[in-house]
Protein backbone atom coordinates (compact mmCIF):
# COMPACT_ATOMS: atom_id res chain seq x y z
CA UNK A 1 0.00 0.00 0.00
CA UNK A 2 1.70 3.13 -0.83
CA UNK A 3 1.81 6.19 1.58
CA UNK A 4 0.62 9.23 0.93
CA UNK A 5 2.87 12.06 0.30
CA UNK A 6 2.64 15.53 1.65
CA UNK A 7 1.98 18.28 -0.05
CA UNK A 8 5.60 20.13 -0.73
CA UNK A 9 5.89 23.15 0.69
CA UNK A 10 5.99 25.70 -2.81
CA UNK A 11 2.65 23.32 -4.10
CA UNK A 12 0.76 23.89 -0.23
CA UNK A 13 1.47 27.83 -0.20
CA UNK A 14 -0.01 28.14 -3.71
CA UNK A 15 -3.05 26.09 -2.67
CA UNK A 16 -3.76 27.74 0.16
CA UNK A 17 -2.86 31.36 -1.20
CA UNK A 18 -5.86 30.10 -4.01
CA UNK A 19 -7.81 29.19 -0.55
CA UNK A 20 -7.50 32.69 1.08
CA UNK A 21 -7.96 34.75 -1.84
CA UNK A 22 -11.08 32.61 -2.76
CA UNK A 23 -12.71 32.91 1.08
CA UNK A 24 -11.26 37.55 0.88
CA UNK A 25 -13.92 37.23 -2.04
CA UNK A 26 -16.03 35.23 -0.20
CA UNK A 27 -16.54 32.28 -2.18
CA UNK A 28 -18.46 29.82 -1.07
CA UNK A 29 -18.28 25.99 0.14
CA UNK A 30 -14.62 25.57 -1.08
CA UNK A 31 -13.27 22.68 -1.53
CA UNK A 32 -9.72 21.05 -2.62
CA UNK A 33 -9.37 18.10 -3.26
CA UNK A 34 -5.55 16.09 -3.81
CA UNK A 35 -5.63 14.68 -7.38
CA UNK A 36 -2.07 13.35 -7.18
CA UNK A 37 -2.68 9.54 -7.28
CA UNK A 38 -5.79 9.73 -9.11
CA UNK A 39 -5.08 11.82 -12.43
CA UNK A 40 -2.64 12.19 -15.05
CA UNK A 41 -4.64 15.74 -15.68
CA UNK A 42 -3.63 17.93 -12.73
CA UNK A 43 -2.83 17.46 -8.81
CA UNK A 44 -5.04 19.25 -7.38
CA UNK A 45 -8.14 20.68 -7.79
CA UNK A 46 -9.74 23.54 -6.28
CA UNK A 47 -13.64 24.24 -6.29
CA UNK A 48 -15.87 27.05 -4.81
CA UNK A 49 -18.89 28.50 -5.46
CA UNK A 50 -20.68 31.92 -5.93
CA UNK A 51 -24.64 32.77 -5.13
CA UNK A 52 -24.81 34.74 -8.77
CA UNK A 53 -23.44 34.95 -12.11
CA UNK A 54 -21.45 38.52 -10.92
CA UNK A 55 -20.43 36.50 -7.91
CA UNK A 56 -18.94 34.28 -10.14
CA UNK A 57 -17.27 36.42 -12.67
CA UNK A 58 -16.35 38.71 -9.47
CA UNK A 59 -14.33 36.09 -7.66
CA UNK A 60 -12.75 34.74 -10.90
CA UNK A 61 -11.45 38.14 -11.73
CA UNK A 62 -10.03 38.76 -8.66
CA UNK A 63 -8.12 35.56 -8.51
CA UNK A 64 -6.79 35.77 -11.99
CA UNK A 65 -5.28 38.95 -10.97
CA UNK A 66 -4.11 38.86 -7.56
CA UNK A 67 -2.43 35.63 -8.63
CA UNK A 68 -0.21 37.51 -11.15
CA UNK A 69 0.77 39.74 -8.46
CA UNK A 70 2.04 37.07 -7.11
CA UNK A 71 3.61 35.69 -10.00
CA UNK A 72 1.82 32.69 -11.00
CA UNK A 73 0.01 32.70 -14.32
CA UNK A 74 -2.73 30.75 -15.73
CA UNK A 75 -2.47 28.13 -18.40
CA UNK A 76 -6.03 28.67 -19.38
CA UNK A 77 -9.25 30.28 -18.19
CA UNK A 78 -12.73 29.27 -19.28
CA UNK A 79 -16.37 30.70 -18.75
CA UNK A 80 -15.19 33.76 -17.56
CA UNK A 81 -18.01 35.51 -19.45
CA UNK A 82 -20.85 33.89 -18.90
CA UNK A 83 -20.59 33.79 -14.86
CA UNK A 84 -22.03 30.63 -14.35
CA UNK A 85 -19.00 28.41 -14.11
CA UNK A 86 -15.08 29.76 -14.56
CA UNK A 87 -12.15 27.43 -14.51
CA UNK A 88 -9.10 28.56 -13.89
CA UNK A 89 -6.12 26.01 -15.00
CA UNK A 90 -2.56 26.98 -13.05
CA UNK A 91 -1.23 23.53 -14.14
CA UNK A 92 -0.84 21.54 -11.36
CA UNK A 93 -3.56 23.33 -9.93
CA UNK A 94 -6.82 23.98 -11.60
CA UNK A 95 -9.79 26.11 -10.02
CA UNK A 96 -13.36 25.89 -10.53
CA UNK A 97 -15.85 28.58 -9.44
CA UNK A 98 -19.44 27.42 -9.89
CA UNK A 99 -22.78 29.29 -9.64
CA UNK A 100 -24.57 26.84 -6.88
CA UNK A 101 -27.18 25.59 -9.31
CA UNK A 102 -24.17 24.38 -11.60
CA UNK A 103 -21.80 23.37 -9.32
CA UNK A 104 -24.87 20.74 -8.41
CA UNK A 105 -25.50 19.16 -11.67
CA UNK A 106 -21.62 18.58 -12.55
CA UNK A 107 -20.91 17.67 -8.99
CA UNK A 108 -16.63 17.27 -9.27
CA UNK A 109 -17.21 16.53 -5.59
CA UNK A 110 -18.93 13.31 -6.69
CA UNK A 111 -16.83 12.46 -9.80
CA UNK A 112 -13.73 12.69 -7.80
CA UNK A 113 -15.40 11.10 -4.24
CA UNK A 114 -12.15 9.05 -4.14
CA UNK A 115 -9.79 11.83 -4.10
CA UNK A 116 -8.36 13.05 -0.43
CA UNK A 117 -9.95 15.78 1.00
CA UNK A 118 -7.52 18.36 1.66
CA UNK A 119 -9.86 21.61 2.96
CA UNK A 120 -13.78 21.27 3.25
CA UNK A 121 -15.15 24.22 4.21
CA UNK A 122 -19.10 22.48 2.88
CA UNK A 123 -22.45 24.24 3.93
CA UNK A 124 -23.92 21.21 6.20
Amino acid sequence: MNEKKPLAGPERKKIFLIKELLEEKKAENIVILDLREISSVTDTMIIAGGHSDRHVQAVSEFLLQEMKKHGFYPLGCEGLQGGRWALLDYGEIVVHVFYDEVRRHYDLEGVWRDAPVIFADREP
